[in-house]
């Protein structure tokens, strides 16, 4: 009995083992028994900062390449992280590779440049973190699954202090198995994780997502504008709108600059806003629908930065237009 008790048990580890035996919904038990994905990150800024610190301290192996600021570079090395070079050699050293970078055009250099992600030649998942453009996205995804590699799109909702305490949304496109699969890497810095579906469409809803806010943006500014040319100091402005039904999270992280002067409120740029606003006409203009709304905050937007202000942050667009209609929200400065 002890015999045949042993035989049976060596029949089943090799069917367990047996590369030919292996069933896909034994995948994600057989990765953990062999230890956590490889991680690379790319754009360690503002917002990628804090997502790779939570990766890397949640036991991920993780790569990160840097780029002007070698600040948030040496703090994750500090924390445990690996650097390289460029995205190739990042690529070769990771099993997901996560991006946090601008945009569309950042994105497609980062993947087939020179020495791209791409030129590794390897099986590699690309986690799309960006704001990036959905057509330019599908069209990536389609062009590089001809050559092994999986790109998914994964934009984020919230703030740079959420990314540091693990509490981002995220909204996410892909194939079940897909998410599944980047799902790990993603709760480390993700309160919630959002499927929206195929690929491309986490990037349209964060298109629709930041058109409500940079739309709150614009009101919020202009509102102010014609409060303070009428008399209305911001603060009585808050005081009717702060509690009642117009108030929200948005609101209140701008009024921490309006009130409070705190430049980092709300720590997302000017350029980045106007660069969401024209990816939103494009895909508007691509679907065939009329977006006047979208076309006006695009443009409260777009003199922000041609009058040199596109490195402020969002909040700053209220004392940017309330300086061009020849007035002021700030007390100090009337006096």
């Amino acid at each position: 009995m002890a015999l045949h008790a042993l035989q049976a048990e060596r029949l089943a580890l090799t069917a367990n083992t047996d590369p030919g035996n292996r069933k896909p919904g034994n995948k994600k038990r057989e990765e953990t028994a062999m230890g956590k994905e490889r991680v690379g990150f790319i754009g360690v800024g503002l917002m990628g900062h804090g997502m790779a610190a939570n990766i890397v301290g949640k036991g991920f192996p993780l790569t990160v390449m840097g780029h002007r600021n070698r600040e948030p570079v040496e703090d994750l090395k500090r924390r445990g992280a690996s650097e390289a070079a460029t995205p190739r050699e990042l690529a070769e050293a990771c099993d997901i590779v996560v991006l946090c970078v601008t945009g569309s055009p950042q994105v497609e250099a980062v993947v087939n440049g020179p020495d791209g992600l791409a030129a590794a030649g390897k099986p590699l998942m690309i986690i799309d973190c960006s704001t990036s453009e959905p057509s330019a996205t599908t069209r990536l995804a389609t062009e590089l699954e001809g050559k092994g590699i999986t790109l998914i799109d994964a934009p984020l909702g919230r703030t740079p202090k959420d990314a540091w305490e693990g509490t981002l949304d995220v909204m996410v496109g892909g194939t079940s198995d897909q998410i599944e699969r980047a799902r790990p890497v993603l709760e480390t810095f993700a309160g919630r994780v959002i499927e929206t579906g195929p690929v491309g469409t986490g990037h349209t809803m964060k298109l629709l997502n930041n058109f409500l806010s940079m739309g709150y943006a614009a009101l919020y500014a202009e509102a102010l504008t014609l409060g303070a040319k009428a008399g209305l100091t911001p603060t009585v402005f808050d005081s009717v709108v702060r509690g009642g039904r117009m108030d929200c999270g948005f609101y209140q992280t701008f009024f921490k600059w309006v009130l409070e002067r705190d430049p980092n409120a709300h720590r997302f740029a000017i350029r980045n806003g106007f660069k969401d606003m024209s990816y939103l006409s494009a895909f508007a203009n691509a679907a065939g629908v009329a977006n006047p709304m979208g076309a006006a905050v695009r443009n409260s937007f777009a003199v922000a930065v041609t009058t040199g202000h596109g490195d402020d942050y969002v909040p700053m667009l209220s004392d940017i237009t309330a300086n061009l209609a020849g007035t002021s929200l700030v007390p100090e400065a009337d006096d």
